[in-house]
């Protein structure tokens, strides 16, 4: 994979969400955005700093871009495989992809394939692409990551786990009976393989002919409903990795469960001795608590944000069109404090203010600022409307947290409409310190000036 903080959506193979470098101080911000013609949610940098994303919009095919990190514009572009359906929330073809060491991005399509694009100069070129059809069907790829071998694991929402052989192409697979997976796959040194269905935590090793072998399962309350804000019933958290495979317990594993009444940040040792429990701490408020991003991964601490009430439709996003409100989401970040030593969980700070619908939020520890997109109630706006037939204004705003005490640091207009909804896109900070936030118009820069 590229350098850490410029290879995935979650940073890195560990799936930490967390840069070494700094972002934006909050000196003079300035702010640009440009239309992409879709939402451009996975956000990379190649070897020369330039943004490399996928762009998708509901029956078009997702559209692979090569952008100029200062103004936006578009340097290459194309069109991959396959045609991205109605729904605004599938994340399958081109929601997650990664970027090699190479400046190759490998990215699943809409028309179940691996295809692998190499970046030569101002274009993009084809090199080589892999059906997978025969193994997923019609179930879309979710991700794709290779392990430390070089061998490609990849998840399907019907719940299939497999791996590619990049050289030969040799496909092997197994099925996750009853189970869907709707988020990514987190990888260590020690050949672990780990992925979240909406019933249990998984650890994977490639087994002979690098067919998938299941470790250890660890099943977690996965609730009684689909909260509002949750692409599905169970956790929505991409596995969080914390510490090398060569410490105690082979390193740890974290993710979110789905219970009620309280939601809980989930601790377990990696090793392939078995899944440990660490510890579990609640979270939120009662009957109110989703998290559908990655824990934060910061300093053996875990950052969580609430998303419940995030209306995750076609109707609600149409809502916007109209001019009516994003609706209200229920406040709420906590950093959980791990005592790994004594197995203890305790909260360290929780932030009962920022209203966060759906944005994987980062940590850059480079300057200790926590950077997350929210959406204000319209009576907590920072400028009070006039009276209009539809309703305030729907503004989205990048906040600034202290990582260490949750306290706000700053917070900047980023727009104001559905165009400046990030739908689950993520943060993402360049090498100049910019922040990047996808948002269902394109992309939107933050920078100081």
């Amino acid at each position: 994979m590229a350098p850490n903080g410029t290879s995935n959506l979650h940073d890195d193979a560990y799936q930490t969400d967390s840069y070494t470098q700094g972002g934006p101080a909050g000196h003079g911000l300035t702010v640009h955005s440009r239309l992409q013609g879709g939402l451009c949610g996975s956000v990379t940098f190649d070897s020369r700093g330039r943004l490399v994303t996928v762009c998708i919009a509901p029956g078009r095919a997702p559209r692979l871009m090569l952008l100029d990190p200062d103004n936006l514009g578009t340097i290459a572009g194309l069109d991959l495989p396959g045609t991205a359906g109605p729904s605004p929330t599938d994340v399958t073809g081109g929601g997650y992809f990664y970027l090699d060491d190479r400046d190759r991005v490998v990215v699943p399509t809409k028309a179940g394939g691996i295809q692998v694009v190499a970046i030569q100069g101002n274009t993009f070129v084809t090199q080589r692409s892999y059906d997978l059809k025969p193994v997923i069907g019609t179930a879309g790829i979710v991700s794709a990551l290779p392990d430390w071998s070089g061998l490609l694991w990849f998840v399907a929402r019907s719940g299939v786990v497999g791996t590619l052989n990049l050289t030969t192409g040799a496909v092997r697979s197994q099925a996750l009976r009853g189970e869907r997976i709707a988020n990514s796959i987190a990888v260590d040194e020690s050949g672990g393989v780990f992925v979240v269905s909406d019933h249990a935590l998984y650890r994977f090793d490639a087994g002979p002919g690098g067919a998938p072998r299941t470790t250890w399962r660890a099943v977690y309350d996965r609730g009684a409903r689909r909260k509002p804000g949750q692409l599905s019933q169970g956790s929505g958290t991409t596995p969080t990795l914390i510490g090398p495979a060569s410490g105690p317990g082979g390193g740890y594993v974290a993710i979110a469960d789905n219970a009620d009444p309280k939601m809980h940040v989930l601790v377990m040792a990696r090793g392939k001795a078995g899944p440990t429990r660490v510890c579990a701490a609640p979270v939120f408020p009662a009957w109110n608590g989703a998290d559908e991003n990655s824990l934060i991964a910061v300093d053996g601490d875990l950052i969580a944000e609430n998303n419940y009430g995030y209306e995750v439709g076609s109707k609600p996003l149409l809502k916007g069109f109209l001019g009516h409100r994003v609706s209200d989401t229920v406040p709420g970040m906590v950093r959980v404090h791990v005592d790994y030593a004594r197995r203890n969980c305790t909260i360290a700070w929780s932030n009962t203010t920022e209203r966060i619908p759906s944005v994987v939020a980062k940590a850059a520890l480079g300057n200790g600022l926590l950077y997350t997109y929210t959406h204000p109630s319209a009576a907590e706006l920072a400028f009070k409307p006039g009276q209009h037939s539809l309703g305030a204004p729907d503004a989205w705003y990048l906040t600034a947290l202290d990582v260490r005490t949750g306290e706000r640091a700053w917070t900047r207009l980023a727009g104001a409409g559905p165009l400046f909804n990030n739908h689950y896109a993520p943060v993402s900070i360049g090498a100049d310190g910019a922040v990047y936030v996808g948002c269902v118009g394109g992309l939107v820069r933050i920078a100081d000036s």
